[in-house]
């Protein structure tokens, strides 16, 4: 498990990578029972300012091992052995947990597209809060390349970044797209010259670590629940979440070095 996920933390910022160069990052069983431990606990843990993800060897993540998948489907004893459907779907809906947990988690979470991200693996970058890439990565769906549906989250993600028309078309159709035209199009934050993506992707996670952390957390509360709540259901939400940050020891610093005419120094607290 921690050959295919390293965990390192410096300044506030801990990074997830997934680490399969070889196959471009695509998900194994270890990787995302790495990741459910790993989010969870992140989350709880108050030195924990900013969550990274990313992928190793010049690749996010190339979504499911299909080379897996054809050889599953290609073995009779494989087929008689496979657990049954309400089984399958247990495990998979469990495994998709990971997703939830970068999307709600009380921290500011950012995906660090280097190359590839297709697939599931499109879907645990776009559950990230925010996302950078290089401009020469390449995005995908892929989903209807293999003749499955998707998973990961990927629909509901896309749907709430880029509405239901254009969602539709990316599953659809499974275009290729680059880094820069998915800049473009709203699906990432930021491109970069490919060259230029360690800096500015550790910058933008410095920035991110250098938030006041409970505001952030309550700020993604707001966000999250606007995808669904009415009008009235989210300014009660709103109100009982300002309430609760102006007492933070963060809204009373920031608040003085306003008077004082500085720049905050957020502590998460």
């Amino acid at each position: 498990m921690a050959d295919h996920l390293l965990e390192s933390f410096a300044d506030g910022v801990a990074t997830l990578t997934m680490n399969r160069p070889e196959a471009r990052n695509a998900l194994t069983n270890e990787m995302i029972q790495g990741l459910s431990e790993a989010l969870p606990r992140l989350a709880a843990d108050p030195k924990v300012r900013a969550v990274v993800l990313t992928g190793a060897g010049g690749a996010f993540c190339a979504g499911g091992d299909v080379k897996g998948f054809a050889a599953a489907a290609g073995s009779g004893d494989a087929a008689a052995e496979a657990p049954g459907m309400e089984q399958k779907v247990a495990g998979l809906r469990a495994s998709m947990e990971s997703v939830r947990w970068l999307h709600e988690m009380p921290k500011p979470t950012l995906a660090v597209i280097p190359g590839a991200a297709a697939g599931a693996g499109l879907s645990l970058a776009l559950a990230c809060d925010l996302r950078i890439c290089a401009d020469t990565a390449k995005l995908t769906t892929a989903f209807s390349k293999v003749g499955v549906s998707g998973d990961f989250g990927g629909s509901y993600f896309l749907s709430h970044l880029l509405g239901a028309a254009k969602a539709r078309e990316l599953y659809f159709s499974a275009d290729v797209i680059t880094g820069q035209q998915a800049a473009a199009l709203g699906v990432v934050n930021r491109s970069v010259p490919a060259a230029e993506l360690p800096a500015a992707a550790a910058a933008y996670a410095a920035q991110l670590a250098g938030l006041p952390t409970i505001a952030v957390g309550y700020m993604k509360r707001n966000l999250n629940a606007a995808a669904h709540a009415t009008l009235p259901e989210l300014l009660d939400l709103e109100a009982m979440h300002m309430v609760r940050t102006m007492m933070t020891d963060d809204h009373k610093a920031a608040s003085l070095a306003f008077v004082e005419k500085r720049a905050p120094v957020f502590t998460g607290r």
